[in-house]
């Protein structure tokens, strides 16, 4: 509870108290004695302006700034006109109701802004420059790109950089929620806003603190909130509208029926008091906003910043979700997976493969190189020739060496074996003869193929998978993965326009969610109805283009922020729906003056605690 909420408490406490001693005495009958009203006015005067100050300030203010129609305003009248027909108690005790209501939804909204306010710690307060062999803070903003910081045991890691030195434990999980920390050595790329565990790193710096991870996180987390969901922007027109016609609807039950009875003031202004602190909308106004809040807040303490309510909303409609393979669902690290030598044995195939693609720096040779995992001498390799599109030949310890595609065997005449494998096939002929063939294919990623099931279990109907490679090894991925349909062989542009065609078969209010991490993936991002990019390892347009950031890349958690929004969106209909309800039952009993004060205080402060209370349900997750 923070200061100012303690000070409410303490104004609340106090006016309980003499509320409760005037109320007695009036009971007993020790006030009877007292002839003038007046002086009960100003008995009862006293808690009503230590607990209600503050709304007639704010109610005159507003005014003052042509705002007039507010919960505050409403709450103002209500109670000066118990005044006026000498219902003291009553308007002592309305605005004490709505003062905790108050607090309550105070208390309430700070715990859900909490669990996103949580995601501002990771905001670093300087970073380590060693200068004259001291080391000497500096704020992380003036650090230039190849600089060298020191990141100290427990300290949070200021900016985006490599591991020259050193060697230590990373606890990410105020970046994506997950306790388990990650080993850190030299040459590991390590991200801002992350906590140092117990050895000392020195980081080559390969981001300004404004393109960093965890200034992008910030500002984020900062724009969240402006973006509302469609139920929220109806609920502010709906509160702008309301409000004037319930206060103008008081008015006439005050002033039509004793003008046209000849009588009654008294009653009829009580009733349209009552109908006025009935009218208050702080359920909705307050809930509904506190119900998305929740929900954004939740998916943040799994690590998955969503960047509004009205991405969150539309999360709950996704029945569509179509992921790019590389990167996404597969680690897009090119390793050997299998070896299919002729004549020859593994080790001089894979041998002979190294040497061949020895000068390459291509992804493929590397993964052969790596697979091969000895150091290349390259007084063995003689003349090289690129032959383009279809591979390369060259001369190992003097014998002519053809590594390529099926293409280059068919160019040269080499009689081959095809290899039906799935992933990307090189292969080796030496001096005129086939040597074999080396499979070279993508992994699927860890926890890939349970995020699909997950996603068939929250209600997505169909998984669907882009990719720019071979169709064999697309649909190997597929297969393995549950994926329900595959477009393969596709260049970036093609991406965009797949989706086009699956949106245009969406139906009603169903949605289409894309997942990608790569640059080229962006305009895609923008184009589905929801963009969900990975934060960790995805490029800085791909996540700058999505609504939903995956901070740890794990695809397990869409499922978890569909079930978030999904609840999300249950609790605000729900809360809507039982604030209506009820206030129109209690509005009508009120105009027919069969509702007192008390009821109209159940009817707005009532209504509003048990709508908090619902919509602070949104924050309760499941991890897993």
């Amino acid at each position: 509870m923070n200061k100012k909420q303690k000070k409410m408490l303490v104004r609340i406490l106090v006016t309980f108290v003499l509320f409760a001693a005037l109320f007695a005495c009036e009971h007993i009958g020790t006030l009877e004695q007292i002839d003038h009203t007046w002086i009960l006015f100003l008995l009862y005067l006293v808690p009503y302006l230590i607990i209600g100050y503050d709304i007639i300030l704010k109610a005159a203010r507003n005014i003052r700034n042509g705002q007039v129609f507010d919960e505050n305003f409403l709450m103002m009248i209500a109670t000066f006109g118990a005044f006026v027909v000498k219902e003291f108690s009553e308007a002592v005790v309305v605005m004490l109701f709505y003062q905790v209501g108050e607090l309550f939804q105070s208390y309430a909204v700070g715990k859900s802004r909490q669990s996103i306010s949580d995601m501002m710690d990771i905001c670093p307060e300087y970073a380590n420059i060693e200068e004259d062999g001291k080391l000497v803070q500096v704020d992380p903003e003036e650090v230039e790109v190849g600089s060298i910081i020191v990141v100290k045991p427990g300290e949070r890691i200021p900016l985006d950089g490599v591991v020259v030195e050193g060697d230590s434990m990373i606890d990410t999980a105020a970046l994506t929620g997950e306790s388990v920390p990650r080993h850190a050595v030299a040459g590991d790329e390590i991200i801002s806003g992350c906590v140092n565990g117990s050895g000392t790193l020195k980081v080559k710096v390969t981001k300004e603190f404004e393109d960093s991870t965890v200034a992008r996180i910030l500002e984020l987390v900062e724009n969240a909130s402006s973006k509302k969901a469609k139920v929220e922007n109806f609920i502010t027109k709906f509160a702008r509208y309301y409000t004037p016609v319930v206060t103008i609807g008081a008015l006439i039950l005050a002033i039509l029926p004793p003008l046209i009875s000849g009588g009654g003031w008294g009653e009829w202004i009580s009733r349209a008091c009552i109908f006025l602190v009935i009218s208050c909308p702080c359920a909705l106004v307050i809930s509904v906003p506190l119900g998305f809040f929740g929900g954004i807040g939740a998916a943040s303490r799994l690590g998955v910043l969503v960047k509004g309510s009205n991405y969150l909303e539309a999360v709950a409609e996704v029945t569509t979700v179509v992921f790019d393979k590389t990167g996404t669902l597969t680690k897009g690290e090119f390793k050997v997976q299998e070896l299919f030598p002729e004549e020859i044995s593994e080790e001089a195939l894979l041998e002979t493969a190294a040497y061949a693609e020895g000068y390459s720096t291509h992804p493929i040779a590397s993964s052969i190189k790596d697979a091969y995992g000895k150091e290349i001498d390259v007084s063995r390799i003689g003349q090289a020739e690129e032959i383009a599109g279809h591979g390369i030949r060259i001369f190992v310890d003097g014998k002519e060496v053809l590594i390529g595609n099926e293409k280059l065997m068919k160019a040269k005449e080499i009689s081959y074996t095809p290899c039906k494998s799935a992933g990307t096939i090189v292969y080796v002929a030496v001096e005129g003869s086939f040597a074999g063939a080396i499979v070279i294919a993508d992994s699927v990623k860890e926890g890939a193929k349970e995020a699909i099931a997950r996603m068939k279990q929250v209600g997505v109907k169909k998984c669907v998978m882009l990719t720019g490679d071979r169709k064999e090894a697309a649909q190997a991925a597929a297969t393995e993965l549950g994926i329900d349909e595959v477009h393969a062989e596709l260049l970036p542009g093609d991406k965009v326009s797949r989706v086009e065609e699956l949106l245009k078969g969406q139906e009603g209010k169903n949605k289409l969610a894309f997942v990608g991490d790569g640059i080229n993936d962006a305009p895609v991002l923008t184009r589905a109805d929801i963009g969900i990019a990975m934060g960790s390892m995805g490029s800085d347009a791909a996540i700058e283009a999505a609504d939903v950031v995956l901070m740890d890349d794990d695809v397990r958690k869409i499922a978890s922020v569909v079930k978030i929004s999904r609840k999300t969106l249950s609790i605000v209909k729900q809360n809507i729906v039982f604030a209506l309800a009820v206030k129109a039952l209690v509005l009508l009993l009120g105009a027919l003056g069969m509702a007192n004060m008390w009821e109209a205080v159940f009817a707005d402060v009532g209504v509003s605690v048990i709508a908090i209370l619902n919509a602070m349900r949104a924050l309760k997750i499941e991890k897993r």
